[in-house]
């Protein structure tokens, strides 16, 4: 969970983490859960029968979504909640490793989400598949050759395709876990360095976005 639990460590709230992968299982209510956060994984959406808890996670965001919980998905994560509103999750036109760039759109410089920061982000990819828009959601962010970047969907549901929570030692180990190809060493050659140049200037723009987070999480009645 990287930076996410750097950051809500240290406020009042109670965190936990549950790991679907190892056998955790999911909340059987939601009545005492104020957010949600769902992270990435190597898995796609579309792998439950490989992968049967993807299902339970989709019914759970489903009933997130109804019962308008806020929720925050990275990754994976924001392909599930692109899924469990009915939107089509896909292979990219491109595969995305490492370090990019993506922009605001119209809309997402005025979300209050990306409150306080700029309208161009560097953020760090990881990731094979895209996402179609849900219909009545709002486009936030976008880059070539993957354009849907962030959206939000009603008043306090946000899927990043992009990673704000990496800290050098996860892009350390997801390059030892998965960049095994001779094809891979050019992706993989500046990341880690890269990671810790910009550690400091990441970490701050994430604990922007968590914060104005927490700032959605408390107006929840």
């Amino acid at each position: 969970s990287g930076t996410i639990e750097y950051f809500f460590q240290n406020t009042l709230w109670l965190i936990r983490t549950i790991n679907l992968a190892v056998g955790d299982t999911l909340p059987g209510s939601l009545r005492d859960i104020k957010a949600i956060i769902t992270l990435g994984g190597p898995m796609n959406v579309y792998e439950e029968a490989d992968y049967p808890f993807l299902r339970d996670e989709d019914i759970f965001l489903q009933n997130a979504l109804r019962e308008k919980v806020p929720v925050l998905g990275i990754c994976l994560g924001a392909q599930l909640i692109a899924k469990a509103c009915g939107a089509q999750v896909r292979k990219a036109p491109q595969k995305e490793f490492g370090w990019h760039k993506v922009a605001l759109t119209s809309a997402g410089k005025k979300d209050p989400l990306f409150s306080g920061l700029p309208e161009t982000l560097e953020v760090f990819q990881w990731h094979e598949d895209t996402f179609d828009i849900p219909d009545g959601a709002v486009l936030l962010a976008e880059s070539a050759p993957c354009i849907n970047q962030a959206f939000r969907y009603g008043e306090n549901v946000y899927g990043f395709q992009f990673h704000i929570e990496v800290t050098p030692s996860m892009i350390g180990s997801w390059i030892n876990e998965y960049l095994k190809q001779p094809s891979d060493a050019g992706a993989a050659k500046n990341m880690l360095p890269d990671a810790y140049k910009k550690r400091k200037a990441f970490e701050a723009r994430a604990n922007t976005i968590y914060a104005n987070f927490l700032k959605i999480i408390s107006k929840q009645k």
